[in-house]
């Protein structure tokens, strides 16, 4: 522990002050996502190239029904306790809200599946990735504290293990069985074994913090009301990418959705990097803003936005120039028909790319309730997009609808990062001006002489 450590004055933790380069604190998320994100990209080879175009087309249906519910459910907390710089609340809180959300999201996934329609199969896959997910879940709420932290290596560790696990667990299953459902089961377990195994004593030891839930109703209640308006817009978010899988597999069957989860994913591995980025320094960006450090934030910033343009620029002319090859390379030649939409897709993702740097200084200057808006607006266009253009255009007419909102979405996000610049200038000195170590440890320098908190 360095010399210069100071005690959280809830947890006796102590906490070395931010020091370490934001350079390394980016290339621990980078490695730790990028291992998981080709994990994930192998798992959709291995299904394409070991099962059907039907089977993938299971496996994504059952991630789009599932994703939505979860992200309501973890209410975003991970980045609700990253980004919580002041220490309002104990880690225990956000341990034991996570679990009580997670059970919720687990019974709505259940009737959701009892209820619609789809094939027995598909209503097991459905299930299945529920499980997956609630796994996740509790992972990610630990993450969210190590990422406060700004201990990326545990992680990258954790994050790599579960993508190698679940890229063995899946190609076995689907090689043994031809079963998606199979292969689900053997991740869930997989990913249940890195909780147990990793996450839960490793964070606890290292970090020297009690994970434990903390059931106090006042609390978690108090909790609730912060994180709910952030959880409820990352569903309407993922709701807007998910509504044009939800129309294509209606109007043109899961062969279709397939092909075209397949092209997207292509662009989940750019936003698995930009999103490690924000990661990474979402707890230094609220430190920048808690101390009213404008001038280190919008620095910060600008250097994010333009690693998104290049990325996003790159995918684009790599589509453009051998979009047949790589997908005929990755996929079948089958896939190499959707060109014109891999071209499209990408385009999407270079706007997409800015919009979730800006969002991430917006989730850091603690602004939530104007996000949800936006979310909602892109939900809605993302709709009336979806039935406009997909039934007649299929796999092309759901990569215009994404596109089209994520141009949306970026003026959007562009308009309340504004506002909360604003915001920022006009509270400037009606609250207390914590000092960055006390930011990095989670509370005010400013204590009573007893050590109660005074902010």
């Amino acid at each position: 522990m360095n010399e210069g450590a100071i005690a959280d004055p809830w947890t006796g933790h102590k906490c070395a002050p931010q020091t370490l380069p934001v350079r390394r604190l980016a290339s621990w998320g980078v490695l730790g996502s990028a291992t998981y994100a080709a994990c994930q990209w192998a798992m959709l080879i291995a299904l394409a190239k070991l099962g059907t175009s039907e089977m993938l087309g299971q496996f994504a249906l059952g991630f789009a029904v599932a994703a939505p519910v979860f992200l309501l459910s973890n209410l975003s907390l991970r980045d609700v306790l990253a980004t919580d710089a002041r220490g309002d609340h104990r880690v225990g809180d956000y341990v034991a809200l996570r679990i009580l959300s997670t059970l919720i999201a687990l019974v709505a996934i259940a009737v959701i599946a009892g209820v619609v329609g789809y094939r027995r199969e598909t209503k097991a896959v459905i299930l299945l990735v529920g499980v997956v997910k609630a796994i996740e879940a509790v992972s990610d709420v630990l993450y969210g504290l190590m990422q406060k932290h700004e201990r990326m290596d545990l992680i990258a560790r954790s994050a790599a293990m579960r993508g190698v696990f679940a890229v063995i667990a899946l190609a076995g299953g689907v090689y043994l069985t031809g079963s998606v459902a199979v292969a689900l089961a053997l991740v869930a377990a997989a990913w249940g074994l890195v909780l147990i195994g990793h996450d839960v004593p490793r964070t606890a030891r290292s970090l020297e913090t009690d994970v434990r839930p903390r059931w106090v109703t006042g609390d978690l209640a108090r909790l609730l009301g912060i994180s709910l308006p952030l959880g409820i817009t990352t569903m309407f978010l993922c709701l807007a990418a998910m509504i044009p899988r939800y129309v294509l597999e209606r109007y043109h069957g899961e062969h279709e959705l397939g092909a075209f989860a397949a092209l997207a994913y292509l662009v989940v591995i750019g936003s698995t990097f930009v999103n490690a980025l924000g990661q990474s320094v979402s707890s230094r960006l609220a430190t920048y803003y808690a101390i009213g450090n404008d001038v280190a934030a919008g620095r910060l910033l600008m250097r994010l936005i333009g690693i998104g343009l290049v990325l996003g620029g790159a995918g684009v002319v790599a589509a453009l120039v051998g979009g047949e090859q790589i997908l005929t390379l990755l996929y079948r030649p089958e896939y190499a028909q959707h060109r014109a939409a891999f071209v499209v897709l990408m385009a999407s993702a270079c706007v997409a790319y800015v919009t979730s740097f800006l969002s991430c200084a917006v989730t850091a200057a603690r602004v939530f309730t104007a996000q949800l808006v936006l979310a909602v607006v892109l939900a809605m266009v993302a709709m009336a997009a979806s039935f406009a253009f997909i039934p007649g255009a299929g796999v092309l007419g759901a990569s215009e609808v994404t596109a089209a909102t994520s141009v949306v979405a970026l003026v959007g996000a562009g308009a309340i990062y504004r506002q909360a610049r604003r915001r920022a200038t006009l509270n400037r000195g009606q609250s207390p001006q914590l000092t960055p170590a006390a930011c990095r440890c989670g509370f005010a320098a400013t204590t009573s002489p007893e050590g109660r908190r005074t902010s």
